[in-house]
Order: C-alpha cells, then sequence, then structure tokens
C-alpha cells in the first residue's frame, strides 16, 4: 500500500512539472524592430570581447543600441537566467538577481550632425538596480512599456570558474589530404568540483567564433580519470574551418576605405557601394588579419562620441554567380545580422544583373561578414559553399563547461575558456 502512494505522489509530481517544461520559452539573439540598429553586447573597455563575466568580478557588460525613429522610448530591460540550451530556467527571478527584476532603461543621447536621426541608448551590467546571484547563461530582454512588446533580447554569460579548462586547435585528425577541417581537442580538470557522473551532471557546448548554428552541443567526456575530463575526439569535435572573413571600412566618408567601391550622396542620405564578391570555394587560401564576424563603430571624420555622432549609411552587397542557387537562400552573415540567417539579410537575385544583391542600413565603421548559403528548412548556415574551407583559417573557439548534479535546478557555468586556432 505503501508503494502505491508513493507511486501517486510520483506521478501527480510529473504531472505538475510538465506544463512548465512544455511551456519554457527558447531565447536567441534577436532584434524585433526596424528602427533598432547597431546593437552590441560587450566587456566595458573592449567593443570586440565576448559578453562573459566571473559571478562577483567588477567588471562590466555594456550594452549599446540605436533607435532609428528619433524618439525617446519608454525602455525598460529585464534579465532572465537560462538552462545550456538556451530555455528559460526552472529558478524564480529572485533567486538569481539581487535587486529589481525590471528596470527602466534611462541612459541616452541623441545623435549630432548626422543624417539620420537616432537615440543612442546605454546600459551597465550588473548596476545599483540588479546583480547576479548565480552563474549560467542569462538573456537581456528589452522591452517598450510592457513585458509583451519586446524590441530585443541579448544572450550573455555568469561563470563561477570552478574548473580549468586547457585546448588546442588544429588540422583534424582524419583530414589529412584535403585540409577542409579545424579540431578541438581540450581537458577540463575540476579538482575544485566534485563530479559523481560527468556524463549526466556535465554539459560541454563548443561553438566557433560565437556562432550557435554550428555549436558542439552534445559531446561526452572521452575519458574520465582522477579530477579530469578529456575530450580528444578525432571526428566529434570537428568544424569546417571555413574561410577569413570579408571585411569592409566605411569609417570614412571622404575616401573609400577597405572593401568599398564608391561613397555617393543622394540627397538625405550615404550610400556606400562595395566591391562585389566572389566565391573563393575555388581559389587558393590567402591568409589576413579580420576580426571574425564582428564589428566596431567608429568615424575618420573629426567626431568626439562615436556613439552619437557616427551616421547611418546605406551598404549596397553584391555577389555575382552564372545562375541562382536552387534549393535555398544566399545571406550576408556575421555579427552585422545577429548571426542570424534570416528575410532581414537575405539577398535578392538580379537577372538584369547577373547577381546576389543586398542593401543594409549600417553605422559607420568597420565590419566582417561572409556570404552563406543557407538550404530550404535547414538550421544552420553553410559557409564553405561559398567561401571554401581550408584548415589554416584563423579562427576562435569558446568552450563553455555546465554543471549540474542529480538535484540541482539549474545549469551552472562552472568553466570558460577561448581557443584560438594560430595560438596554442
Amino acid at each position: 500500500m505503501v508503494k502505491f502512494w508513493m507511486s501517486l505522489l510520483v506521478l501527480l509530481a510529473q504531472a505538475m512539472l510538465l506544463p512548465a517544461q512544455v511551456n519554457r520559452y527558447y531565447y536567441a539573439n534577436t532584434v524585433n524592430s526596424d528602427d533598432i540598429k547597431s546593437v552590441q553586447l560587450f566587456r566595458e573597455g573592449f567593443e570586440l570581447s565576448n559578453p562573459v563575466l566571473d559571478l562577483g568580478e567588477e567588471g562590466k557588460l555594456i550594452l549599446k543600441f540605436d533607435d532609428l525613429s528619433g524618439e525617446v522610448k519608454n525602455y525598460s530591460y529585464t534579465i532572465l537566467h537560462c538552462d545550456a540550451s538556451w530555455n528559460e530556467s526552472f529558478v524564480a527571478q529572485h533567486e538569481y538577481l539581487e535587486g529589481f527584476a525590471n528596470n527602466p532603461l534611462t541612459d541616452y543621447a541623441r545623435s549630432f550632425n548626422t543624417t539620420f536621426s537616432y537615440v543612442n541608448y546605454r546600459l551597465e551590467l550588473p548596476n545599483e538596480q540588479v546583480k547576479f546571484r548565480l552563474s549560467g547563461n542569462y538573456v537581456l530582454v528589452v522591452y517598450e512599456g510592457n513585458k509583451e512588446n519586446v524590441v530585443l533580447t541579448r544572450r550573455f554569460y555568469v561563470v563561477e570558474p570552478l574548473v580549468q579548462i586547457e585546448g588546442t586547435v588544429r588540422r583534424a585528425t582524419h583530414d589529412a589530404f584535403k585540409g577542409e577541417n579545424q579540431e578541438v581537442d581540450f581537458t577540463v580538470y575540476h579538482e575544485k568540483l566534485r563530479i559523481n557522473n560527468p556524463r549526466e551532471e556535465v554539459k560541454v557546448v563548443l561553438m566557433q567564433n560565437n556562432r550557435w548554428d554550428n555549436a558542439i552541443r552534445d559531446l561526452k567526456p572521452l575519458f574520465i580519470r582522477n579530477n579530469t575530463l578529456v575530450y580528444d575526439y578525432n571526428r566529434e569535435n570537428v568544424f569546417p574551418a571555413g574561410n577569413e572573413f570579408r571585411y569592409f571600412d566605411t569609417r570614412s566618408r571622404r575616401i573609400n576605405g577597405e572593401g568599398v567601391l564608391e561613397t555617393t550622396f543622394y540627397r538625405p542620405y550615404y550610400h556606400v557601394t562595395l566591391i562585389p564578391g566572389e566565391v573563393r570555394a575555388n581559389k587558393r587560401y590567402f591568409p589576413y588579419r579580420e576580426m571574425n564576424g564582428k564589428f566596431v563603430v567608429e568615424s575618420q571624420e573629426m567626431v568626439r562620441d562615436f556613439d552619437v555622432e557616427c551616421d547611418y549609411q546605406f551598404v549596397h552587397f553584391s555577389l555575382p554567380l552564372e545562375a541562382p542557387l536552387l534549393g535555398g537562400t544566399v545571406n550576408v552573415f556575421g555579427a552585422l545580422s545577429n548571426w542570424n540567417a534570416n528575410k532581414s539579410n537575405e539577398m535578392t537575385w538580379n537577372f538584369e544583373t547577373g547577381r546576389y544583391e543586398l542593401t543594409l542600413l549600417l553605422k559607420q565603421g568597420y565590419y566582417n561578414y561572409l556570404f552563406v548559403y543557407v538550404p530550404q528548412g535547414a538550421t544552420t548556415a553553410d559557409h564553405v559553399n561559398l567561401e571554401g574551407s581550408f584548415w589554416e583559417t584563423e579562427n576562435d573557439y569558446q568552450i563553455f563547461v555546465y554543471y549540474r548534479d542529480m538535484a540541482g535546478r539549474y545549469d551552472r557555468l562552472v568553466g570558460y575558456r577561448q581557443l584560438n586556432s594560430k595560438i596554442n
């Protein structure tokens, strides 16, 4: 009889959890308004850094974005905790946040001496209103008026550094002849953290250049030793190396920067035509320094504040091909597209010019990007079809180690490390 009641209680508890599990929301980096541009989230002091903080450290994350409506909006923000797969955690906000869950976004400034009128918003995290209690994945949600009217979301990370990660990036073991792939081997040392069942309690996420669409998310340790987890695979930890990112420089309106064919003023706005791209899949690898898909907002004109004095320009991309690619789309891809490939950055085939073409409204600065092919129904952008893949390519790889014991309610982020394919 006791067993019957115990079984009934377990079933009731599972039934109570089911709605929450079904309704958990998945969060990505999104922009839901055409007026919102140039969204950046980085560590204070380095615009190209990843949005990663150690729990309790004095560092800050900086969010910046522009609203091209030109009007000051009633923006507020909230912060949500997520699991390793970016689904909202089963943890109440007061457990992972110290302070207020919802706060107004009050730091803003209007543009000055620009053809486009915009309002630049800025936010520091943590701040006097909100701090972080727990490690893990977090998402910053900015909304207008009420929480249902979300204008943008941005992912960031808070780490409690309890494990040490060491690793290398090299030419893939089983790729000796073609030389198209890179292999990421690494080891996790956890002397400070007791792990009873590593295959169940530890999750590892391996990313290339901060991309989520092609991230490896199901790696289990190949070897388990005393306080050591070894991830030294030959196939499971392999990425197509791709090619160096393309780039263009729009920091000056008086002279054409790198990658720019011409800059023209068609009243009342500036238009920047980039040098037409070319397919690089069948060409030799050529090394050069770039920013692995990121961008910085800058100007070479006499300005004091890049945030409010850099102007917006219509930037025209083109990719000549012999014929359109069937069964998918061609997109301009990188941080300038929030690392997403969707309608907002999808190129259109022009039958008259024999080119894929796209126009984006971008702030003055220095940009990296790729042309990617996205097969219909695919969730991963193919950066090899048009750009080629060479094992010598310089790439950054991010390793995130999450831990949840059998009684845990959330994924703790206990380790983070960035590796570079040129620095081992």
